[in-house]
């Protein structure tokens, strides 16, 4: 199983590049490669140059936002014999211990959070016809066009998107 962390996004809610934020003292890009090391044989980072583990350029080109990552991861997964991605957003914060096994059998995601999903590396076809086509690029999409179980789990997964989903983590106020 490859990880990837899909890491390309603007920052735009968060006004600084949110994927060096900190959280218990470490990146939030970081705790993401460290949490999907822990399950998967290999991770990449999507969308960046640079990162504490191997990038990937979006496919077919940047700004594609978290589809065009996960298109790379895909593709780099049939390259290289994967048979699985499992894929997090870099401001997923804290996924819960036993996520590969509330995804499997995959194609799967979360309801609240379909960028955190357990995709087949067959799906990249499927993807790549999407991102090439004039349909509705939205993770929901791809996940109901290739027949993704949507994953209701207890308690919510935080989505750091500004400063305060941060603060409200740690329970620190975010700078002003």
């Amino acid at each position: 199983m490859l990880g990837v962390v899909l890491a390309g996004g603007k920052s735009s809610r968060f006004g600084s590049d949110k994927a060096l934020a900190e959280l218990d003292g470490h990146s939030l890009l970081a705790l993401a490669v460290d949490t999907l090391s822990g399950w998967c044989e290999r991770v990449v980072v999507c969308g960046r140059e640079q990162a504490p583990a191997p990038t990937l350029p979006d496919w077919p080109r940047a700004g594609m936002g978290p589809l065009g990552g996960l298109a790379a991861a895909l593709r780099h997964a049939c390259d290289e014999g994967y048979e699985h991605v499992l894929s997090c957003g870099v401001d997923a914060g804290r996924l819960p211990d036993d996520l590969p096994g509330l995804l499997q059998p995959g194609p799967a995601c979360l309801i609240d959070q379909p960028v955190i999903g357990l995709w087949p590396a067959s799906a990249a076809s499927v993807l790549e016809r999407l991102l090439l086509s004039d349909e509705r690029h939205s993770m929901r999409h791809f996940a109901e066009l290739c027949g993704a179980r949507e994953v209701r789990i207890a308690g919510a997964i935080p989505n750091i998107n500004t400063p305060q989903d941060l603060a409200a983590l740690t329970g620190l106020q975010p700078p002003r």
